[in-house]
């Protein structure tokens, strides 16, 4: 690989060459054999004023060019240094389009290297990295980055990047080599030579690398699977809590920063005292507490006296890492004994290495995509331990095709394939039932209880954290769903015997075989009838909702219009004619799976068709639909609460069903309180002016055999926090919502000044987030302060968190998924609106049907539903404020009904005690300004 690389890197004035933006600097540095050999760096003047924006990014003006030469007396000098040699850049369409317009432009031809494009190049030979920008990857390879957005500086980190890239692929094997070669045509790097030159040289190499075990042409990385020896403990938990915490000073030897929390302690004895009762616990552990560590030191010791797992849920997959990666590895050095740490998660996060084989051998060309996943695929299974997909970051449509290639892909596991031994999922399994501690996901704990605990391995203890979410996911995993795409995608995958889907491949690779028949054309036939019945429900179902719109109760708020339906209020003739629709689509899928059947019955005990080991899983696809869809609409429950959802200004056949019980408490006590000894339930944001009751209701837990606890946080909010309320906002309850939204934009505007943006606003509703983000974009100074709005700025929450950090004066409107899990520490956030208090609109499905429920019981649904809810929500944005003992900030109110309502000291009341203050918006801005 000892050839010459020329890594350029631009500032431009803009970024379109043909707006017209120009070049304003050139970076250029030569690699030869492996050595960065020259570089070169000029400022262009592009005959145009730098805008401002661009400026502030990369610390160049209009004086730095005034006197330097314009592209066309550099162009040839430029061009030479490129003579022989790769095009390297780090996105090379924007630095080869520039500089291609520019020698077009004065009168030089324009290059025609090959090119290599080191953010592709990271991708895949880096998939494990947490971002791709040229920062973050300097960062993650510890390459040190000085003037970033200069273009010799960024030209430099580029070829360092090159070099660590080139030796990267160096290091794979030769299988992982010589599938890249085949995908190399449909990326945009020329990798060709490159690639052909490693395989011959490993061509020469034929010892077997102990770092890979390879099957069937994959490489993969060796694993050993060894259980450490049996842990012996010989101190009660006590004299355990006193080694760690107090006499020996083992946590302050281990931990630099290490801040003794009494509430830590606490938390830890609350766990083992639940454990050794045999009881349940709700245990409420506000910011700071510690509570991941709290409650590891006793599980461990659980497991460890008792040989017996114990269990650890959470809701994110990020603190699932964090428990794993940074939180068990702490506890090892704490304790005197080993113990072993596992994590299990869905067989949709493992990849299946049968599938991946399979779609590789077809050696069928993609979309760029796909041939990119593929390759990032390729090189993670030579690196990763435990083939779980969340390890990397997929393209957006590269996710599509995993999950045809994830374990949940496959059909029933079968002990006896080659593949079984070398599956991520079987071997994930394997390490939980070895492991003392188990760690998982409420999805999946919340399936294992749905399917008589067949999925995780035997436990009597676990621990819930983030337990404020159990209810809804386990309402979810009691309901059910169903939407077009999803049904529409089984059948499509299917396929007729004349396609390029699964079936046909089938027929194809069988038809050898005089053992096998199948009535083709009467497939085709019933396939094509219940595809076209699929739609026209659909369809059907979406005129339905728009029609109930103009006359019954809709709720529309989410980007989708919800409707809610139950049998004895549906319009009859109407909803007779939906009926029909589904039993008609119904039998046909039941046709169909007849079919599949006999066809499995007449392939069994013939030659190995890899393909037919599909049919059990195609065959359950179909009939998942048949359930779906007849609990849907053929079946009556008072129990469950069941709605539409449709996408106004979608496809006409972008329908969402959905179906939750309207009470999840007694199916919780049931199945998982009454069946298991001790669960400890722990969350920030449990209880209600210091009572859980609330939370042990909804939840099914009996106060009879119920420990609970408040740690209070160690911080000390009063000092750290302002809470304000103005006097003088109009009343949105008397249809002043526009005069509301500009009282909460000018006050946004106000604080933005005090705080230099750093300002969190959560928002209800999404239809209240648009209209302030299009108010504040034309008043507020958007070359000072960075607006950016969840569901109209692009990205992901993760991104949007991401991009909020980025920019030192940033505004970020969240709603939803904001009001929680957004952690933003130090002096990034020093400012938090809530706009309103977060009420779930009454006419929303599910909050409709829960409090009809409760009415029925005699129950009030405000005090006994909305406001308990309305209160989580409220501690919960709280909480994105402080998160570290040395933050400071204001939380702005805009709802008086937090002062003015009789329920608004349950608000006050349920969060850290802090000064108030209700005043009229001057007066608010004017303190905050002194506070700050």
């Amino acid at each position: 690989m000892n050839e010459k690389y020329v890594v350029i890197d631009l500032e431009t004035t803009g970024h379109s060459p043909v707006n017209p933006d120009k070049i304003i600097e050139v970076g250029i540095v030569v690699i030869e054999n492996g050595t960065i050999t020259d570089d070169f760096s000029t400022f262009l003047n592009p005959n145009m004023p730098i805008p401002a924006f661009i400026s502030n990014l990369t610390g160049i003006c209009d004086k730095h060019v005034e006197n330097a030469p314009v592209f066309a007396e550099k162009a040839a000098e430029i061009t030479d240094l490129f003579a022989g040699g790769y095009l390297v850049a780090h996105n090379v369409p924007f630095d080869f389009g520039f500089l291609n317009e520019e020698l077009t432009a004065s009168g030089f031809p324009a290059l025609h290297n090959a090119v290599l494009d080191t953010v592709e190049l990271a991708r895949f030979l880096y998939p494990q990295a947490p971002g791709f920008k040229l920062g973050q990857l300097a960062d993650y390879l510890q390459i040190h980055h000085d003037e970033p957005h200069r273009a010799i500086t960024d030209a430099r980190m580029t070829a360092h990047i090159l070099l660590a890239l080139l030796q990267k692929l160096r290091s794979l094997p030769y299988e992982t080599i010589d599938h890249l070669l085949w995908l190399e045509k449909d990326l945009d790097s020329d990798l060709y030579h490159l690639l052909d030159q490693q395989r011959q040289r490993l061509a020469y190499l034929s010892d077997k690398r102990a770092d890979s075990d390879v099957y069937r042409g994959l490489a993969i990385k060796s694993m050993a699977n060894a259980k450490s020896d049996l842990p012996q403990v010989d101190t009660f938990f006590g004299e355990y809590l006193d080694a760690i915490y107090e006499t020996q000073g083992t946590m302050e030897q281990q931990m630099t920063h290490y801040e003794k929390r009494t509430g830590q302690r606490t938390m830890s004895e609350t766990v083992y005292d639940a454990f050794q009762t045999k009881q349940h616990a709700l245990i409420e552990a506000e910011t700071g507490t510690g509570k991941s560590l709290a409650y590891l030191l006793p599980a461990v010791y659980e497991a460890v006296t008792t040989q017996k797992k114990v269990v650890i849920s959470t809701y994110t997959t990020q603190l699932q890492t964090q428990l794993l990666e940074e939180e068990i590895p702490f506890i090892r050095r704490l304790v005197p004994f080993s113990f072993d740490a596992a994590l299990l998660k869905g067989k949709q996060h493992y990849i299946s290495l049968e599938k991946f084989e399979r779609v590789l051998a077809s050696r069928e060309s993609d979309n760029y995509d796909i041939t990119l996943t593929k390759a990032m695929i390729l090189v993670w299974l030579t690196e990763t331990e435990t083939g779980d997909i969340d390890e990397i970051q997929l393209p957006s449509s590269g996710y599509v095709f995993y999950r045809q290639i994830s374990t949940d892909a496959e059909g029933p596991p079968d002990p006896s394939s080659v593949w079984f031994s070398r599956s991520f999922y079987q071997r994930a399994r394997k390490r939980a039932q070895q492991a003392d501690i188990v760690i998982t996901n409420h999805a999946l704990l919340c399936t294992d209880i749905f399917n008589d605990f067949q999925l995780l391995p035997s436990y009597d203890k676990a621990i819930i954290d983030e337990a404020h979410h159990l209810e809804e996911t386990a309402s979810k995993h009691y309901g059910l769903r169903l939407h077009y795409v999803y049904a529409q995608n089984i059948l499509s995958q299917i396929g007729e015997t004349k396609s390029e889907n699964w079936l046909a491949k089938l027929l194809q690779r069988a038809s050898g075989s005089e053992t096998v028949y199948f009535p083709e054309e009467k497939w085709n036939a019933i396939h094509s009838k219940a595809r076209y019945e699929l739609d026209d429900l659909f369809r059907m179902l979406f005129q339905y909702v728009i029609d109930q719109k103009k006359t019954r109760k809709t709720f529309s708020d989410i980007g989708r219009t919800q409707y809610r339906f139950y049998e004895e209020k549906e319009d009859d003739a109407s909803w007779s004619v939906i009926k029909e629709m589904v039993t008609r689509l119904t039998s046909y899928l039941r046709d169909l799976i007849q079919m599949l059947s006999q066809l499995k019955e007449k392939l069994e005990g013939s030659a190995d068709h890899s393909d037919a080991n599909d049919l059990p899983k195609h065959m359950d696809s179909l009939q998942s639909i048949i359930d779906r869809a007849e609990q849907l609409f053929l079946t009556s429950d008072d129990q469950m609460v069941k709605w539409m959802e449709i996408e106004a200004h979608g496809a006409k056949n972008a329908v969402y069903l959905y179906s939750e019980p309207t009470n999840i408490s007694a199916l919780l006590e049931n199945d998982l309180f009454n069946q298991k000894d001790s669960i400890v339930l722990t969350s920030a944001t449990l209880s209600i002016r210091n009572s859980f009751s609330y939370s042990q209701k909804r939840l099914g837990l009996s106060p009879e055999n119920l420990l609970t606890a408040k740690i209070p946080s160690p911080f000390p909010y009063q000092e750290q926090v302002q809470l304000m309320v103005p006097n003088d906002f109009p009343d949105i309850r008397y249809g002043n919502q526009e005069a509301f939204i500009q009282a909460t934009c000018e006050a946004i505007i106000s604080l933005a000044h005090i705080t230099d943006g750093r300002m969190l606003v959560l928002f209800t509703s999404y239809d209240m987030l648009r209209k302030a983000y299009a108010l504040l974009s034309e008043t507020i100074d958007t070359d000072t302060y960075m607006l950016i709005a969840q569901g109209i700025s692009s990205g992901s929450r993760t991104r949007l968190k991401k991009n909020f950090q980025s920019f030192n004066q940033s505004i970020l409107l969240g709603t939803s998924s904001f009001w929680e899990g957004v952690d933003v520490p130090g002096q990034d956030l020093s400012c938090l609106v809530i706009v309103r208090l977060p009420f779930e609109p009454p006419n929303h499905p599910v909050y409709e049907a829960k409090s009809n429920s409760l009415q029925k019981e005699g129950k009030n649904p405000f005090f006994d539903m909305a406001l308990p809810n309305a209160v989580i929500r409220f501690k919960q944005g709280f909480g994105r404020l402080i998160r570290s003992a040395s933050d400071r900030g204001i939380v702005f109110v805009c709802d008086a009904r937090i002062i003015k309502a009789k329920y608004g000291t349950f608000f006050t009341d349920s969060i850290p005690s802090v000064p108030q203050t209700y005043d009229s918006t001057r007066e608010l801005i004017k303190k905050a300004a002194e506070w700050f």
